[in-house]
């Protein structure tokens, strides 16, 4: 069987999207895994910190416990989201530490966010923590540019944002990151935008982002690895699938799904968000990535 580095690289060379399915409740665990096994996709099941800070996830262990009661290696893989070495309330953050307890606790691909750091020393952050995965035999993402919406505060238009670049990862800047960082697949900014996170935001629906796909294009000849798309719900269909031919191959989606699962909660406690969310994550594998199946294409597949 592949590992998760394998995977990834099948699924870019094939053209096939693998969501990241972020899970900040314990309950999410099961139905996601369900859902991309009964679709025969395949996805990473995945926790960034802010979920375990701010949302109901307990720790990094505790998903990481309740993942291996139903894992599934031919569907799912575990990854660690979203370490970042300075939070989104300006804070510094033991990212050294965290990795080292994902690693110890299983995930099988973890994530450094240096990207609210200068280029030189988001290498450095980003170099340390590939260093430590891949003596773990497990590859790294990192992120480069500025993926609006975890922060304080109101967040800029969202066509001012589009229109200017802001936050856009730079071309020139990129392959030098990868080839100093090690990092195995870059998370990249192109319009792209991450939900809400604070209380009286979190449950509101996002702005429809949209993205430059001859930017991303420049990214992909320039770093040559896996890219990444973070804030992958909201964002049109067909942009996605462009997206996906053009060099993106882990598009992470959290908002959608979480959200269906709190509404399930309103409606009829546990049983019902997790049927709720069960039903959304199975729309969006065959309907929105339409990647029904790609677990057999992903498997069978050789260079």
């Amino acid at each position: 069987m592949k590992n998760t580095k394998q995977i990834i690289e099948t699924a870019r060379r094939l053209h096939i999207a693998v969501p990241g399915l972020n899970v900040p409740y314990p309950p999410m665990v099961q139905p996601v895994i369900a859902a991309v096994r009964d679709e025969n996709s395949f996805a990473l099941v995945e926790l960034a910190r802010v979920e375990w800070e701010k949302f109901g996830a307990i720790s990094l262990e505790t998903i990481a416990e309740e993942y291996k009661r139903w894992s599934d290696e031919r569907h799912v893989r575990l990854h660690l989201d979203h370490v970042p070495v300075i939070d989104e309330d300006h804070k510094p953050v033991d990212y050294i530490d965290i990795v080292k307890r994902a690693i110890a606790a299983g995930y099988q691909s973890v994530m450094v966010d240096g990207s609210r750091l200068s280029l030189e020393e988001n290498i450095r952050a980003t170099a340390d923590i590939a260093k430590l995965a891949h003596a773990a035999g497990i590859p790294c993402e990192a992120e480069l540019g500025a993926v609006l919406g975890h922060e304080d505060g109101p967040m800029p238009p969202y066509e001012e944002i589009l229109t200017s670049g802001l936050g856009f990862t730079k071309v020139e800047e990129a392959g030098r990151f990868v080839r100093e960082s090690g990092c195995d697949w870059l998370s990249v900014a192109i319009g792209n935008i991450h939900g809400a996170i604070s209380e009286a935001t979190r449950g509101q629906v996002k702005p429809q982002a949209r993205l430059d796909i001859p930017h991303l294009s420049k990214l992909r000849e320039a770093t040559g690895i896996p890219l990444v798309l973070h804030g992958g719900s909201g964002i049109q269909k067909e942009s996605i699938l462009e997206a996906v031919q053009s060099g993106i191959v882990k598009i992470n989606v959290g908002t959608e799904i979480r959200q269906a699962y709190e509404a399930g909660l309103k409606l009829g406690g546990v049983e019902m968000g997790r049927k709720m969310l069960y039903e959304s994550t199975r729309a969006i594998l065959r309907d929105f990535f339409e990647i029904s199946g790609s677990a057999d294409r992903i498997e069978t597949w050789s260079d």
